[in-house]
């Protein structure tokens, strides 16, 4: 079918993709949801993105910034500003890598003292997650998540 070009293909072609794509879904998920978890995490001046990152880099410790925007599949130049940002904030410190060009990056004690203050408002984000998505919404999301996790060959 050659789509777009009269007013009523186009109508038509937009609401194959209105009905359809997976991609519009997703980032309504994760503009909706993420909303949820960054109202939650602002009073400590966190992003939920910045807490992911503080996940990968509390699990992976020390770790080059190249592998958190690898695990997370993140631009590298968003993860590097906000480890930027979170070492002006004291949360995280860098040291050299294995090479003149590379760093490593490990939690501070004020990183892991800011990662235990935002459990609590992590876990209540979480239930509101839940809650909006629902119980088998918010399971059917993780099982998704895990089986593409694997299939990308991560831990």
């Amino acid at each position: 079918m050659k789509s777009g070009t009269t007013q009523s293909e186009t109508l038509q072609a937009a609401n194959l993709v209105a009905g359809k794509c997976l991609a519009t879904r997703v980032r309504l998920l994760n503009r909706t949801i993420t909303g949820i978890y960054d109202d939650a995490l602002r009073p400590l001046g966190m992003t939920s993105g910045q807490m992911t990152m503080l996940v990968v880099i509390a699990r992976q410790r020390p770790v080059s910034p190249g592998r958190v925007a690898s695990v997370l599949k993140m631009e590298k130049s968003t993860v590097s500003r906000n480890i930027d940002r979170m070492h002006s904030n004291g949360w995280v410190t860098v040291s050299p890598g294995e090479t003149d060009r590379t760093q490593c990056v490990s939690l501070s004690a004020k990183g892991r003292r800011l990662f235990a203050k935002s459990l609590p408002l992590w876990e209540t984000a979480q239930a509101q997650a839940e809650s909006l998505l629902g119980k088998s919404g918010a399971k059917s999301i993780c099982g998704v998540a895990n089986n593409v996790w694997e299939r990308l060959g991560h831990d």
